[in-house]
């Protein structure tokens, strides 16, 4: 999305206090802004119509978030929006003393109180797995770092609950990563159809050939999709 990365925190104190704050987003690598727009006529006019974009801006919005909160982030927000999913966010921040749970908060806490703040018994069992992991240290902050992008997406749907949309959700969001492309994302597809004329909404294999202009930039090309999807 639209969807902490390399600054993401390296280490907790177990009680979810850990995280550093999130500065202001920085503005758009120009190398890589340039790159899109000489790949891509139409998406140069989304480029140009935006000078002053901040691709992480809407991240401002959500609690600093490591690793593990990336992936309550994501899970949440299976199916849903970001407007959403931040509710779901604030909720469970109440009923952890004001942050996100840690892996071993959330798992020492009442299954109801992930239900109580929004989240299905499917979407809490997933995130009670991925703790138990983080606990355990199969995954971890600094391991993830360390994986490319498609061992992270191999890693990450071994756990029930997680597909692909979600491991690359979490690339983006988590460790921004920026080659990472969201074909099955509806709302990106929606953008798509917007943007270029299509008179469907495209496939994701459309998705992907029309993606491979993008690369290694597609990350950034995604956040523009969706600036100017929402953005209008």
């Amino acid at each position: 999305m639209g969807a902490g990365r390399k600054g993401a925190v390296a280490g907790r104190d177990g009680l979810g206090h850990g995280r550093t704050p999130r500065g202001p987003a920085k503005p758009v690598d120009p190398k890589a802004r340039e790159f899109l727009r000489k790949a891509d006529p139409i998406l140069a006019q989304i480029i140009d119509a935006r000078p002053d974009f901040r691709p992480r801006a809407w991240m401002e919005d959500l609690p600093p978030l490591d690793a593990f909160g990336s992936l309550i982030f994501q899970v949440a927000g299976q199916q849903l929006s970001v407007s959403a999913t931040r509710t779901i966010l604030s909720r469970l921040q109440q009923c952890f003393g004001g942050h996100l749970p840690s892996p071993a908060e959330l798992l020492g806490a009442d299954p109801q109180v992930l239900r109580t703040s929004g989240l299905s018994g499917r979407k809490g069992a997933t995130l009670r797995t991925l703790a138990e992991r983080f606990v355990d240290g199969r995954l971890s902050d600094q391991a993830l770092a360390g994986l490319t992008d498609d061992e992270i997406e191999a890693v990450l749907t071994q756990v029930p609950g997680i597909g692909p949309w979600t491991a690359r959700g979490f690339l983006l969001v988590a460790l921004d990563r920026p080659d990472v492309m969201l074909q099955g994302d509806l709302a990106l597809r929606r953008a798509v159809v917007r943007a270029y004329g299509f008179d469907h909404l495209p496939s994701e294999q459309e998705m992907s050939e029309l993606a491979e202009r993008w690369r290694p930039y597609r990350s950034l090309a995604v956040s523009y999709l969706f600036a100017s999807e929402y953005d209008r």
